[in-house]
């Protein structure tokens, strides 16, 4: 074990790797910062640029994108009230108070300060449950896996929001997309229309670019929303002695609930940010403060929201199942860089998986550094138009599916699907849906096959295996919390009304 950390500290600190994560970190802050450039976009674009890069290598600068973008959303939440990312919107709520009353400055120290504490713990927790979860995922089969596929299914219930039918009409998209090709025992092409070039499926890149990255650009284009005063007085950057003692007990809450909920797949930055938010203010001796320019709310969301990174990486890593949506991106971006999540990654790409961790928290500190420094350059960054911005994001989505095969179809791909995207965001269809059924439903089919192989068509072994049973039960509870979740919340509208 002591090995594994020794070589993967050796890459890591590498000045090559060093200056790849630096790059990612500064990339991260400023697609964060920057509303509707999400962190799943960002990630995406930054994909071509991986594909003569090492796993290792490539892995630390999408780590660096994920972790940083997190941090930067609460850069546009604070100065604009527009959460960069979803999961910025609760620090809003007293951020942008604080920049009201000149004090925008502190927010977003407060905010970096809270973002890198939670990195870190979340970073411990993943380092710690990862591994463990890795060696007790060893003894599962194909009953097991295609299991675990249907209980990563069940998530979609749990990221569909409001509209659970448009939810499951999404992930059946990407269950469909994912059939299109040749069948995995019978050998025959199947959903291609005749068109040899969807013989081996669409790839996953082009889809990805068109759904997240391209669909936003026309959403946003057409949109062409008014600009937002921006907030051009920081104030004084740096925290008092006692208002750093102020933020000790949010950042603990934070860490707690942040890592607790990121653990839990299907769950996410947003819910956990709102929930330490609630959680705080609801045992603060000070709850008139909360909403009207709170240093401890701003920190308590932004520790939670990074929390969650790593406890979201527990099962990504460990079983191959994205613990958000951000993380299902960060599950495509990971098969697409040559590194396949799962229990055996441990055992068979050591190097990768320690590489990763030692580069964690290598970026956790460099994000503190880049952050101050982002913090004076922030305005200037927000001030940016979409008709300046847009375009030059889809030029490198153009790029970016060109040079997957140096192919014109891909491009092709990317454009189709960004319609499709867009047609579904107009829709209020959400994307994570189709992103996970397109990631597991290759998965759920060959080791249903494989298990039916197996066990020559019984299809009680899935209840006889003790694994296989508890992920199935554990599948439907996720559905039934889900479904309850919704009930409730459709009957406090009905109250109200």
């Amino acid at each position: 074990m002591i090995n594994y950390w020794v070589e993967g500290l050796k890459i890591a600190v590498q000045p090559s790797n060093l200056l790849i994560m630096l790059i990612g970190v500064a990339s991260g802050i400023v697609v964060g910062a920057l509303p509707g450039v999400t962190s799943s976009m960002g990630i995406i674009l930054l994909l071509p640029f991986t594909y003569y890069m090492k796993p290792e290598t490539a892995l630390l600068l999408l780590t660096g994108m994920y972790c940083a973008s997190m941090f930067g959303g609460s850069i546009s939440a604070i100065l604009l009230k527009t959460p960069g990312t979803p999961s910025a919107a609760a620090t809003a709520i007293d951020g942008y108070p604080l920049a009201r009353q000149g004090k925008a400055g502190k927010a977003i120290s407060a905010a970096l300060i809270g973002s890198v504490v939670g990195g870190l713990a979340s970073g411990i927790c993943m380092v710690l449950l990862a591994p463990l979860l890795a060696k007790f995922a060893l003894r599962f089969g194909p009953p097991e896996y295609f299991s675990l596929a249907v209980f990563g299914l069940t998530i979609i219930a749990s990221v569909s929001g409001k509209d659970l039918v448009k939810g499951l009409i999404a992930g059946l998209i990407g269950l469909l997309l994912s059939l299109i090709g040749i069948d995995n025992i019978t050998g025959s092409q199947r959903l291609t229309l005749g068109i040899d070039l969807l013989a081996n499926g669409f790839d996953f890149l082009p889809v990805m670019i068109g759904v997240f990255a391209v669909s936003e650009v026309l959403d946003r284009l057409e949109k062409k929303s008014e600009q937002v005063p921006i907030t051009t007085s920081l104030g004084n950057l740096f925290l008092t002695l006692d208002e750093l003692k102020s933020l000790i007990v949010p950042m603990i809450v934070g860490i707690i609930i942040g890592t607790l909920i990121g653990v839990l797949p299907g769950t996410g930055g947003t819910i956990a940010t709102f929930l330490a938010y609630n959680e705080l203010r609801r045992w603060s001796k000070n709850k008139e403060k909360f909403g009207q320019g709170a240093l401890e709310g701003v920190a308590v969301c932004e520790t939670a929201n990074n929390a969650v990174t790593g406890g979201a990486m527990v099962p990504t890593l460990s079983l191959g199942v994205p613990g958000d949506a951000v993380t299902a991106v960060m599950l495509g971006a990971f098969v697409l860089i040559g590194v396949r999540p799962g229990p055996l990654m441990f055992a068979q790409q050591p190097k990768v998986v320690y590489s990763f961790f030692a580069g964690w928290f290598i970026i956790q500190f460099m994000m503190l550094l880049v952050g101050f420094i982002s913090i004076l350059l922030a305005p200037n960054i927000l001030k940016i138009k979409d008709e300046i911005l847009m375009p030059i994001v889809l030029v490198l989505c153009i790029i970016g599916s060109f040079s997957l095969r140096n192919s014109i179809y891909d491009v092709g791909v990317a454009l189709c699907f960004g319609v499709l995207g867009y047609l579904m965001r107009k829709a209020g269809f959400p994307m994570p849906p189709l992103v996970l059924g397109l990631i597991l439903g290759p998965m759920a089919e060959q080791n249903l096959n494989r298990t039916l192989l197996i066990a020559k068509n019984d299809w009680t072994i899935l209840l006889r295996r003790p694994i296989s049973l508890a992920l199935l039960l554990a599948a439907i509870a996720s559905v039934a919390f889900s479904l309850i979740g919704i009930y409730r919340t459709s009957k406090r509208g009905t109250v109200k009304s």
